[in-house]
């Protein structure tokens, strides 16, 4: 069993939530919905200094989904560049 937390830019969470449906992945899942941080990404304080907002996803899953979570996350990054999107895996 594995834990995956993703913390992405609010921008491409409906990208993301379609991509994980087409793969037929992240049944499961815990949303929250407007996180707030200073990451490698920059600030996303939600406020008119800083307006943008992050989203958090945590998923619970075996190897083999966590693979594929890894996989779909990898070309979401390919695509939206300029956006933060981080995946951390614990074990």
């Amino acid at each position: 069993m594995k834990r995956i937390e993703i913390i992405a830019n609010r921008s491409i969470q409906e990208d993301m939530l379609d991509a994980f449906k087409k793969a037929d992945i992240v049944k499961h899942y815990t949303l929250i919905p407007i996180v707030l941080g200073v990451g490698s990404s920059g600030p996303r304080m939600g406020d008119h200094i800083w307006p943008e907002e992050n989203f958090s996803i945590t998923v619970y899953c075996d190897n083999q989904e966590a693979e594929k979570i890894k996989h779909v996350i990898t070309e979401l990054k390919s695509f939206f560049t300029k956006e933060g999107i981080k995946l951390f895996e614990l074990f």
